[in-house]
């Protein structure tokens, strides 16, 4: 017997076999758009497996408010919403106002007129309150009827007076024309102004003009992945979010940055993630090999370790490598310790500061951070849990 299976592919295909597919060669195969590489630095995340996409997006809007709370300050935010609120709080009032507004601040002073003189007159204590209200009520509409007819009968008369004025003054210059040339008067010429000579007329176009600029030129900006100060890399691994950094004048170190999010989080104790997990700054990237380690690692080493100071520092190395097995994780240690000047000394129990040194594929990856253990480690899941 013929399954059903089988006769519909014998009616799709008269032949019976399968439809050929054809792969596109040539074309390289997509594995990442800004894929890790050396010469980056930023910030190495860790995050749950499969959660990649979400963690890099979330990853970029915490370090992105962060990183402005610490240049701008943490005040900032405060002093706008006091301003909002005082600003609600204040009654303004406009000199040039319409008769309708001015009629209803007339009818709330009547108001309390009323009530005042409810409050005084003693005959008005045998009436019930509501007739008492409704009788002021319709007074106060009749003031206010008069008054509206008051001001359209003396818009009226000025209206009259002053077209019997323009008559008056259009009959004198007639004359004094017929008298003087007895011709009509010639006609003015339109002039054209210059835009450019005319600043009055051009402002506000300037204006709109230079928004618009610069909206287009923040829009070019955002749009450009290579002008953005927080984008993400693709480090190949999962469960690992890269989160590059590119440093402008001014701008504080990702060291800087993490310590701020990190002791910050944990006077708050605020959950801002749902993502991630450890957080470590990455001041440097080589290629994961002892000989680029020990040169690149150099002028790091020179930034947080001076050779000639009496404060001696205690440090330990933190070594971690992911898909990665042609590396000795012993060489590796040893050499980021020997590049480290003599005053200093290594404590692995309760050290100064950690040398965080991750290896993922062939990349190497050094940072240095501060109250490693203190701060749970740089994990915000375990840092802002209700559990202390």
């Amino acid at each position: 017997m013929v399954t059903e299976g089988q006769s519909k592919a014998k009616n799709g295909n008269i032949s019976g076999k399968k439809r050929k597919c054809y792969l596109s060669y040539n074309k390289p195969v997509k594995k990442g758009a800004y894929p890790l590489r050396p010469g980056v630095q930023g910030f190495f995340i860790t995050c749950d497996g499969g959660r990649e996409h979400q963690a890099s997006q979330e990853a970029i809007n915490v370090i992105d408010s962060f990183f402005e709370e610490l240049v701008q300050g943490p005040d900032t935010s405060s002093q706008h919403t006091e301003v909002a609120k005082k600003s609600l709080n204040k009654k303004t009032k406009f000199v040039y106002s319409d008769s309708s507004e001015d009629d209803e601040e007339d009818g709330d002073d009547d108001n309390e007129k009323s009530e005042e003189n409810l409050q005084k007159s003693p005959e008005v204590e045998d009436k019930p309150t509501s007739a008492v209200i409704s009788e002021l009520n319709h007074e106060i509409l009749n003031d206010k009827n008069l008054v509206h007819q008051k001001e359209e009968e003396n818009s009226l008369e000025d209206q009259r007076q002053e077209g019997k004025d323009n008559e008056e003054e259009n009959m004198k210059n007639h004359g004094n024309d017929k008298t003087d040339t007895g011709e009509p008067p010639s006609k003015k010429q339109c002039v054209e102004i210059d835009p450019g000579k005319s600043p009055n007329l051009t402002t506000g176009k300037r204006e709109e003009k230079s928004v618009d600029k610069l909206i287009e030129a923040e829009l070019a900006e955002l749009g450009d992945k290579s002008k953005r100060r927080f984008s993400k890399l693709d480090s190949g691994c999962n469960g690992l979010v890269f989160v590059q950094m590119r440093k402008r004048d001014g701008d504080p170190s990702p060291k800087d940055i993490v310590q701020y999010i990190m002791t910050s989080l944990a006077s708050s104790r605020k959950n801002v993630s749902r993502f991630l997990l450890r957080v470590l700054p990455i001041e440097l990237t080589c290629y994961a090999s002892e000989e680029e380690i020990t040169k690149a690692i150099k002028p790091l080493i020179a930034q947080y370790f001076h050779q000639e100071t009496e404060n001696q520092l205690k440090f330990a190395v933190l070594y971690e490598a992911r898909a990665n097995t042609g590396i000795e994780r012993t060489k590796i240690i040893n050499a980021v310790a020997k590049s480290v000047p003599p005053p200093h000394k290594v404590d692995l129990s309760n050290p100064d500061l950690n040398i965080v040194v991750q290896v993922v594929k062939t990349v190497c990856l050094i940072g240095v951070v501060e109250k490693y253990k203190e701060l749970a480690k740089y994990n915000l899941r375990q840092l802002t849990s209700s559990k202390p």
